[in-house]
């Protein structure tokens, strides 16, 4: 990490990755970028369906590969590059025949490295196989959730899932929530885990890093009037007054379970994740 000299309050307080240590290139591949509109926080219609999201700087949209439909081809990998659009680095891999494309890198990978996506692949960092070709204990990342369908789990810096068991047809992947779940044993996944394993540890030191992030000021519910907010109102600082947490809507927050109780994806959770005071 990167810590700077206290020349202001924020900057005593600001960390930061050392990218000059670990990125390559500055520039993206021109070919694989275009423009975006981003979302906001928006729907379809145009409404606010998240809040406190808006404006920040203006991103170029890299296309990184999660298909990973070439398949026994070797790759090389020409560079690490900082991607605007999500936590983990990227890499330009180039394919035997020439292709290029961008994948997420995992840990401990670097420029000039090989990586295959095959059935019969060698089990080392960067790698794609098939879930029932992968050993147990083994972590990944890029996980499918049905073969083919592209990777969905396992995607942000520094995460990885594990592989626990084998049986079945299906393969039981413990999540970075420790949610533990079947998989169909013939998804892929990549070896490892993904990249900037100290992105949790970057501190803004700032609000205005916030802003250039696209993240808008929250204001807390207690702090409104009673008409804005069920914690709203009251002379002075009051407690919440209400039996339980609330949403600005008044829907409940805290103690209550969301998920569908009957959701068609009921049958392949083995355990649910840890929360609370069990976490």
């Amino acid at each position: 990490m990167k810590t700077y000299k206290p020349t202001s309050k924020s900057r005593r307080q600001m960390t930061n990755i050392d990218y000059r240590n670990v990125l390559t290139k500055t520039t993206p591949e021109k070919s694989l970028t275009h423009g975006f509109k981003r979302a906001v926080g928006r729907n379809n219609l145009g409404r606010i369906t998240t809040r406190h999201k808006g404006a920040g700087h203006k991103r170029l949209f890299r296309d990184v590969d999660f298909l990973y439909n070439k398949k026994d081809i070797p790759a090389k990998i020409t560079s690490i590059e900082y991607d605007p659009n999500r936590s983990s680095f990227i890499g330009l891999a180039v394919y035997k025949d020439g292709e290029k494309r961008y994948v997420i890198l995992p840990q401990s990978v670097k420029p000039g490295d090989m990586f295959v996506v095959s059935e019969k692949a060698e089990l080392k960092p960067g790698n794609r196989l098939m879930l029932k070709n992968i050993p147990v204990g083994t972590f990944v990342y890029n996980v499918e959730m049905k073969s083919g369908s592209g990777a969905k789990i396992a995607r942000s810096a520094g995460i990885f899932a594990q592989v626990v068991a084998n049986a079945d047809g299906y393969t039981n992947v413990k999540m970075p929530s420790s949610e533990v779940r079947k998989v169909s044993e013939l998804a892929w996944a990549c070896v490892g885990s993904v990249s900037n394993e100290e992105h949790h540890l970057e501190n803004y030191g700032k609000a205005g890093r916030s802003r250039w992030k696209g993240i808008r000021p929250t204001v807390r519910g207690t702090a409104m009037n009673a008409v804005d907010h069920p914690y709203g109102g009251g002379e002075g600082r009051q407690g919440r007054g209400t039996k339980r947490p609330k949403t600005l809507w008044g829907k409940v927050t805290g103690g209550r379970k969301t998920r569908t109780p009957k959701k068609y994806s009921n049958v392949f959770i083995v355990s649910r994740r840890k929360t609370g005071k069990n976490k």
